[in-house]
């Protein structure tokens, strides 16, 4: 090897470099293309879900809470909140009582406002982190409580 560095070398690596890191990136996007229809849980949405998205988008929910790991740390993990509280036998309940009673008014407490949402918005809702929680996401969160 010679001892300078020269354009052309540098021209090579730049050039190589690009090439080799863009059929990296594309084969990652093949791979993720493929692999999404058996991870993302699609065949399960249903027009609650929709609404439900919705109402999480509208409210700015991702605001204070993270959604399978997006999002802000203020408030606590929802990705698999639908386990944590009740899954098929009492999550419903739970949520729409929860929903509800916000804000809760404790001392030194971050305090979640109350939305006013209806029975139907509150269902909606609550579908759509059911369906959150059943995707394949690696197991996250890393512990029960998000």
């Amino acid at each position: 090897m010679s001892e300078s560095f020269t354009k052309g070398m540098a021209r090579n690596i730049y050039y190589g470099g690009s090439v080799f890191f863009f059929l990296v990136f594309l084969a990652l996007t093949f791979h993720t293309t493929k692999e999404m229809p058996e991870r993302d849980n699609r065949q399960n949405i249903t027009e609650s879900v929709e609404r439900g998205k919705h109402l999480w988008e509208k409210n700015n929910c991702i605001g204070c809470h993270s959604l399978l790991g997006e999002g802000a740390y203020f408030a606590p993990e929802l990705g698999n909140v639908f386990q944590r509280r009740g899954g098929e036998a009492g999550f419903k309940m739970f949520f729409n009582g929860w929903m509800k009673a916000q804000p809760l008014n404790i001392p030194g407490r971050r305090q979640m406002p109350n939305f006013h949402l209806n029975d139907q918005e509150i269902e909606d809702l609550a579908e759509f982190l059911k369906w959150t929680s059943e995707m394949d996401i690696n197991g996250w969160p890393p512990n029960i409580e998000g």
